[in-house]
């Protein structure tokens, strides 16, 4: 992948780390605020806005071509052979509620999930920078990391309950030490550094935009992303597609972590 894609995409998320960390002191009364329906069919917060349009209008301005895939603004075509898979902002009702855990992810692919070349997700309260590229690892603020082999006994997993819980995961609730932290992006990173032990979300859920980058961060990890069957993974660069989603250490303990939620 030519460098000035990489670095196009590396600038994308910090002029969006800057712009929501300077507007989190005078404008987060406003973070919350409805202002209308984004192209996935769910209702735009103003912090969503604000920052897929820092995205937006710094990439147009851009000499690189990338067309953009958004959440809230959909398929934006710039005439690139690359597509910036974009959430502007991961775990937007934390941020507005004043949850100090959500971020910003960008992936770059050209069709499906299985052809992102390069990952990044921020998280913004933080700063914590979580970098992967196929076939050259992961990283955590520029060190590189592996996911652990094998979990401990104590399992510490993050689980999505409320109305995208199903018997699975209930059944798995039970079984161990559970938080549900809102933001997927960031809870698949925390998998791939050994902080959490497996991350699940068992309905069709989530959307590419939403796991796009952090998938790559946990393969690259040398961890495993599949849905709720234990196949692996893969999804078009698309709005129209949803999944569910379990991510963590290699495929043995996917097996294991379903028939756990069984019995």
């Amino acid at each position: 992948m030519d460098a000035k894609i990489k670095l196009l995409a590396r600038q994308t998320v910090d002029k969006i780390y800057r712009k929501i960390k300077r507007n989190y002191k005078t404008d987060f009364h406003k973070f919350g605020t409805n202002i209308g329906i984004g192209a996935d069919g769910t209702p735009t917060k103003y912090i969503d806005d604000i920052a897929e349009k820092v995205a937006i209008s710094f990439i147009k301005k851009s000499k690189t071509p990338v067309n953009i895939l958004s959440e809230e603004a959909g398929f934006v075509d710039f005439g690139g052979k690359y597509t910036f898979v974009l959430d502007p902002i991961d775990g937007t009702r934390n941020a507005y509620r004043g949850v100090p855990f959500f971020g910003v992810c960008l992936a770059i692919g050209k069709k499906s999930l299985n052809d992102v070349e390069y990952g990044i997700v921020r998280n913004i309260p933080t700063g914590d920078l979580f970098i992967a590229e196929k076939d050259n690892g992961a990283f955590l603020n520029n060190k590189r990391f592996a996911i652990p082999e094998m979990p401990p006994n104590d399992l510490l997993a993050s689980i999505t309950l409320g109305v995208n819980a199903d018997n699975l995961v209930m059944g798995l609730a039970k079984k161990g030490t559970v938080r549900s932290l809102g933001s997927a992006s960031l809870e698949m990173c925390m998998v791939a550094v050994g902080a959490l032990d497996y991350y699940i979300v068992s309905k069709d859920y989530l959307r590419i935009t939403d796991i796009a980058a952090s998938t790559l961060v946990v393969r690259e990890a040398g961890g495993v992303v599949t849905n709720i069957s234990g196949e692996n993974l893969d999804m078009e660069i698309s709005l129209d597609e949803r999944t569910s989603v379990i991510a963590c250490c290699n495929n043995e303990f996917v097996k294991s972590l379903i028939s756990l939620g069984k019995n």
